[in-house]
């Protein structure tokens, strides 16, 4: 079965699920290494979306603005992009400007990729720093497609192609569904196999919590300049989601490094697939202590699969998310009922369901009456305490709960997680058994049955 995807046609969102593509693309910079992330905008663009991921992480977020107001925005921003990157370069000293416009100076329409010219033949100073632009108008699609073209931007920016191989370094390209937890998980993997990958953007490395020895103005942490120029000599590259398929495509284009895609790492049998690419890829044996942790994931699936059988689920979250939770709560027996997403994505057609709506929360709500969970970001809890209905919490903003870099859903040990603590939130909102709940679906009996 095939999911139809139909776009809301209300005249305006009520509690919007969707975020903007400059504030994904501002976080995707936020996964390089002394980095100064720059909204081209009104320094209320800015200030929105500093507040959002404050909340999330509770850490401090480096974002500045080029503090866009009423007269430049019709005359022009080029002084005030100048201004900005000499003041930051003078004051930060980043090793990396990434700027991304917004809807104000693309309606506008300011030649950004014109003004950095000009900049740098008026500067030779800037020679030592990065730049990079990517054009995000928020007018135009969401939150993960403008992580996607800001990682896209750094690779056309910053990669090199390379004439030297290094036999066990591999790329992850990291979606923005995955959390610093995540990533971290995903690395330890990959080095458990002997290979050394470098992540593309590395939030585990700048928003992980961790407490920095001395302040710095810029992010601390993440992918260095000179791990993206060594890119171009990885012998792999491991793709996380569909929104970095383009990005995929075009550093296999730039440097020749085959690509390695996977379309969720949340399951068994999405996890198996994971390893055994690595065991063919590395030439070695898959270690024991992921053997045991699948081993404990087909404990954990047998002892949930009563409390999941037959449970209406509805969720809302940006497509590679939604996609990765909806399968998993499917093999899991559970009934998608009611799916929302922000943008297009092929994925979404993917889904077993009868439709997804690319609406708001209000869209989710009403279709989640008669659900037994609601799975969205914080701004659903209203929804959910409405409805008496379990929620669970998952995507950006998490602002009502503290440790939201450290939630972890990938890996063998990661979807253990999601089963125990869906399994509880089911367990503490129980329904009226009805006959074939608890039947758990023949895929999920094929993938206990499985070994890596």
């Amino acid at each position: 079965m095939m999911a139809i995807v139909n776009k809301s046609t209300k005249a305006a969102a009520v509690n919007p699920l969707k975020m903007s593509q400059p504030l994904g693309a501002s976080y995707a910079f936020l996964g390089m290494n002394g980095c100064m992330p720059v909204m081209h905008g009104s320094q209320g663009c800015t200030s929105f979306g500093l507040v959002l991921l404050v909340r999330h992480f509770r850490e401090a977020i480096p974002l500045q603005t080029t503090a866009m107001n009423e007269v430049t925005s019709i005359l022009g921003g080029m002084d005030n992009v100048e201004k900005a990157i000499l003041n930051i370069r003078e004051r930060a000293r980043p090793d990396l400007i990434a700027i991304c416009s917004t809807g104000l100076t693309e309606t506008k329409g300011d030649d950004l990729n014109g003004y950095l010219d000009l900049i740098r033949q008026r500067h030779p100073e800037l020679e030592d720093t990065a730049v990079v632009y990517v054009s995000t108008p928020d007018y135009n699609d969401a939150f993960q497609d403008g992580w996607a073209k800001a990682v896209l931007a750094l690779i056309k920016a910053l990669v090199p192609p390379s004439q030297v191989k290094h036999p066990r370094q591999v790329n992850l390209l990291a979606g923005c569904h995955l959390t610093p937890a995540d990533i971290e998980e995903l690395r330890e993997i990959v080095e458990s196999f002997g290979l050394a990958p470098v992540v593309l953007p590395d939030l585990s490395g700048s928003l992980d919590g961790h407490m920095p020895d001395a302040f710095s103005p810029t992010t601390l942490g993440g992918t260095t300049l000179a791990q993206m120029r060594s890119m171009g000599a990885s012998v792999a590259t491991l793709v996380a989601g569909e929104q970095m398929r383009a990005c995929a495509d075009e550093l296999e284009r730039i440097t020749g490094v085959p690509n390695l895609w996977f379309d969720r790492l949340t399951g068994l049998a999405a996890n198996d697939r994971l390893l055994a690419a690595l065991a063919q890829l590395s030439g070695r044996d898959v270690p024991h202590k992921y053997r045991r942790q699948r081993s404990q994931l087909q404990d954990a699936m047998l002892d949930a699969h009563f409390f999941f059988g037959g449970k209406k689920i509805a969720l809302a979250a940006e497509p590679d998310l939604l996609y990765a939770l909806g399968m998993w709560l499917a093999e899991m027996g559970c009934e998608i009922v009611t799916a929302i997403s922000s943008t297009q994505s092929p994925l979404l057609e993917r889904l077993p369901v009868a439709e997804v709506l690319l609406g708001d929360l209000e869209d989710l709500e009403r279709g989640a009456q008669g659900c037994d969970l609601m799975v969205t970001h914080s701004h659903g809890r209203q929804a959910a305490a409405r409805l008496g209905i379990a929620f669970h919490r998952a995507g950006l903003p998490l602002f009502d709960r503290l440790g939201a870099g450290h939630q972890l859903s990938v890996g063998y040990r990661g979807t253990r997680g999601l089963v125990f603590e869906i399994g509880n939130l089911l367990l503490a909102h129980p329904h009226p058994v009805q006959p074939g709940d608890w039947a758990l679906p023949a895929a999920s009996l094929h993938a206990l049955g499985q070994m890596a």
